[in-house]
């Protein structure tokens, strides 16, 4: 096919041609604006169970989640650097919190810079930030752990 011999232009066909790149353009800018809000939402969730369980008073459960481990009496003995005891004291009615009325989960972040323990950025975990009980000025910061989705206390 020649020059002379081409396919002459179509208007209607350019159109819709340019209606089709600029669709498939946006839908991909908002997958990936999507996919980057809402990276952390596993770890989110995971929080937001917690707190759920928390506001029940439904300890037991908590402290399952902040092991990751819904069958954790039949294995207390594993738990014995944070135990059930320890945990309701941070927890429970006198701890910092006290009864937990409300919260929400404010957002998420990977931390930079390591602290040379558990917690560094390489171990793959994030930061969770918590209103709890409307305390505006202190928030709790929940570290979850990527790899095996326990909970702990943030250092940062």
């Amino acid at each position: 096919m020649t020059l002379f011999e081409a396919q002459p232009y179509d208007p209607v066909q350019a159109r819709n041609r340019r209606i089709r790149i600029v669709s498939i353009s946006a839908l991909v800018l908002l997958v990936l604006i999507l996919a980057w809000n809402f990276r952390h939402y596993p770890q989110e969730h995971i929080v937001d169970t917690f707190f759920a369980a928390l506001q029940q008073q439904d300890y037991e459960r908590a402290y399952g989640i902040w092991n990751h481990d819904p069958d954790w009496k039949q294995h207390p003995e594993k738990y014995a650097s944070y135990s059930f005891t320890e945990f309701m004291k941070d927890w429970g009615l006198g701890g910092q919190w006290g009864l937990i009325k409300s919260y929400h989960v404010d957002g998420s972040a990977v931390p930079k810079g390591g602290t040379g323990t558990k917690f560094d950025v390489g171990s793959s975990g994030v930061v969770v930030v918590v209103t709890v009980n409307d305390r505006v000025a202190d928030k709790a910061h929940i570290w979850v752990e990527k790899s095996d989705k326990t909970l702990g206390f943030s250092p940062y």
